[in-house]
């Protein structure tokens, strides 16, 4: 029997040559943490669909957000739960707001140390739960009212200390409007990541327990992008890059991996995948019937996100990662 003169498995026999050949690159800096603060809890929150997951308080989220910084994390982005919430989401831009109060201490505290990311959205300070002013007519937002909220709240963010302001309402027009706002306010040097190409997914579930967020009524379809559609995602990856955004994001990650390698090879700017709560919820759910080892699941999750052209991974994780990988 002859063999050929290259054999692949030459390059597999041990760890070391494993580790030396191996394509793809994953560290603590390529992982960015979402977390959620609440206003008024006395002590953090366990959030039951997101294991090991918390609804923060401040101090417990400056704890938490040291304890990333330690690892290396890339940075963390913040998801507020207000006290209070009205129809047209007024504590997004409240200067004293959930999130904008939680900005302040964790600049305070660690300084140019971590990256700060604010989600821009309304869903979770609207009392109706979507994430824009409604219209007249059931299940609409009205896209040119909730993009003068979307400017003020993302001033209101970068005053408080925002590295990176991340719209992810999916409004038509919303980077642009941002970036007016922020450079009218003196902040030309905050970054936009936009949720550019974000879907409407039953994968967003657990995220709307934690966030409190779940619409009172109705749908996001007529906003998000629909699942089956990958031409009309790269046309608003590009619609939103020509408004001005530094970065983009596909989300979720895992079902659309074929977005992800398709921003990434289109253009030239940093890619971030959410990794979201459905996705990390369904491991945890078969690690713990004993289905799938958790961390070795996890590991080949992100790195296929990587592989697939993420340079930025959104994901609950993070400190989990971190961890093995420091």
């Amino acid at each position: 029997m002859s063999f050929p003169a290259f054999r692949s498995r030459r390059l597999r026999r041990t760890e070391a040559l494993r580790r030396l050949s191996q394509e793809v690159e994953l560290s603590p800096r390529h992982l960015i943490a979402p977390l959620f603060v609440k206003e008024g809890i006395p002590e953090p929150v366990p959030i039951p669909s997101l294991p090991g997951q918390v609804q923060h308080t401040r101090s417990s989220l400056v704890e938490e957000v040291g304890e990333l910084v330690e690892l290396g994390v890339g940075g963390v982005i913040l998801f507020g739960i207000p006290a209070r919430k009205d129809a047209v989401g007024s504590g997004a831009w409240d200067d004293e707001g959930v999130v904008q109060r939680a900005l302040r201490a964790l600049r305070s505290e660690f300084g140019d140390r971590a990256v700060l990311m604010a989600d821009l959205c309304l869903c979770e300070y609207t009392d109706h739960g979507h994430c824009g002013v409604l219209a007249e007519g059931p299940d609409t937002v009205d896209n040119d009212r909730t993009l003068e909220l979307y400017g003020r709240i993302a001033a209101s963010q970068a005053r408080a200390g925002a590295d990176v302001i991340a719209p992810s309402g999916v409004m038509d027009g919303q980077v642009a409007a941002i970036r007016r706002a922020l450079d009218g306010a003196g902040f030309s040097q905050v970054v936009i990541l936009s949720y550019a190409a974000k879907f409407a997914s039953t994968f967003y579930g657990p995220f709307r327990d934690a966030a409190e967020s779940a619409p009172r009524f109705g749908h996001r379809r007529a906003y998000q992008l629909a699942p089956a559609n990958l031409r009309a995602a790269l046309r608003r990856v590009e619609e939103e890059l020509a408004e001005g955004a530094d970065a983009v994001m596909v989300k979720p990650a895992l079902p659309y991996l074929d977005v992800v390698r398709a921003v990434r090879e289109r253009w030239q700017v940093p890619v971030a995948a959410y990794c979201v709560s459905g996705e990390y919820a369904m491991l945890h759910a078969a690690a713990q019937r004993g289905w799938l080892d958790l961390e070795s699941a996890m590991m080949e999750v992100l790195l296929a996100i990587r592989r697939a052209g993420a340079d930025w991974i959104l994901t609950y994780f993070a400190k989990d990662a971190a961890w093995l990988l420091r």
